[in-house]
């Protein structure tokens, strides 16, 4: 039998704010976080503005030692992680800590490295390699630097799925406590890839929007989106069995009741044309979760605004939730912050339990005249106020991967 899994915990860096309150409040406020980037020279590119994190400073979050070995995308789970476990009131000197553990992936891990380090080669040869090259940009190092940081001895991996690979995280941990391998998880993901390579790869796949008004960059669903922009950051939760929070008094953010996965099996970049593998995902989540598409309030939607995306998802959601489509909610928190590949999932699993907590749907910022094949509720021009009991949330990533994950009102 199955056990019940809640949250307890919320942690996030993010490009309109560097802890959980300060994103939900720049949520609210519709703030854009996206503008030129700082963080290299553009002038022989094509994209010229990004999503970065502003003003974090790694020493003020964690140990300083420690922060100087790790690279910015494990700073980032590293200080998201410290806050969620805080918020989740979590005392390891009371837990078992072969029963905490950790799943946090990103997709890509840290290209800064590798650029740094390759120049070292062509420059000054191999032996000025620093020892510390591969730790500092393997993926799986922003679970293990929390794990060394947080003492969690339990389970401790990482998936790597693309932009699924915060969504894919948190699942694996929801089935981890679900089965009992471990009674509580932190899980999300961590990215931060603003640097030469990765705005260079992504612009010559012709994924990333070239415009430059930072207002009319992202904009999922417009008839005018011509790519996503590039974020960074990371969302980390603290999900917990349901028993175990209770014991201790845990304050309960919401619960997760649902989780699907599915593979396109067609195209590297692109989501399958008829959005059938993303709309499997939801069907799946919402079977777990025991619930009827009707009774869906509101779809985070992946809403990268790329061509491909926001056609085959608005295709995926009426695949999914058929006649129940036309009346479900769906905004794109990307609007705002940009796309952080491994880490959108995290973040945007944050901006569900928040709006189920406060009743609360953000508007989909800066979208203004929808593509005429997308033609669902994107809470365009306001947010909304209105009860939130169930939220499906979507990530899809390249190689086809599909992520669905469905929360509701806790209840008790």
């Amino acid at each position: 039998m199955k056990r019940r899994v809640v949250v307890t915990g919320l942690g996030a860096v993010t490009p309109i704010g560097n802890t959980a309150d300060e994103f939900w409040k720049g949520i609210k406020e519709g703030k854009v976080g996206i503008g030129p980037i700082t963080k290299f020279d553009t002038t022989a590119y094509k994209v010229k503005i990004a999503a970065e994190v502003k003003g974090f400073i790694a020493k003020e979050r964690m140990d300083f030692k420690a922060a100087k070995r790790m690279e910015l995308f494990s700073q980032y789970a590293v200080a998201a992680a410290k806050e969620a476990f805080d918020d989740a009131g979590i005392t390891m000197e009371q837990e078992d800590p072969y029963r905490v553990g950790v799943i946090v992936g990103s997709g890509i891990g840290s290209l800064q490295t590798v650029e740094k380090e390759y120049e070292k080669i062509l420059t000054k040869g191999p032996s000025r390699v620093n020892p510390l090259m591969v730790p500092l940009m393997i993926s799986n190092m922003a679970a293990g630097n929390i794990s060394i940081q947080l003492g969690l001895k339990g389970k401790c991996t990482n998936v790597v799925t693309a932009c699924a690979s915060g969504t894919n995280c948190i699942g694996d941990a929801f089935r981890a406590i679900q089965y009992g391998d471990a009674d509580v998880m932190v899980a999300g993901g961590a990215e931060s890839c603003i640097c030469p390579t990765g705005v260079a790869g992504f612009t010559s796949l012709t994924a990333l929007s070239t415009t430059e008004d930072p207002l009319r960059a992202s904009i999922p669903f417009d008839k005018d989106r011509n790519g996503f922009v590039l974020g960074e950051g990371a969302g980390i939760v603290v999900l917990e069995e349901l028993e175990h929070a209770k014991a201790r008094g845990a304050k309960i953010h919401a619960e997760l009741v649902g989780y699907g996965a599915t593979g396109d099996a067609y195209h590297i970049t692109s989501p399958a044309e008829d959005g059938s593998g993303a709309a499997k995902a939801m069907m799946l989540a919402m079977e777990e979760g025991g619930i009827e598409p009707s009774q869906v309030d509101y779809i985070n939607a992946h809403g990268t605004s790329t061509h491909h995306n926001d056609l085959f998802e608005t295709k995926a959601i009426k695949l999914a939730l058929k006649d129940a489509a036309k009346d479900v909610v769906v905004n794109s928190t990307k609007s705002m912050i940009g796309h952080l590949l491994g880490a959108a999932g995290g973040v945007e699993f944050i901006v569900c339990v928040k709006s189920i907590e406060e009743n609360y749907i953000h508007q989909t910022v800066g979208t203004e005249t929808l593509d005429e094949e997308c033609d669902l509720n994107y809470a365009i021009g306001a947010p909304l106020q209105k009860d939130v009991n169930y939220v499906l949330t979507n990530s899809l990533g390249f190689g086809g991967h599909n992520a669905t994950l469905l929360l509701k009102k806790y209840e008790g």
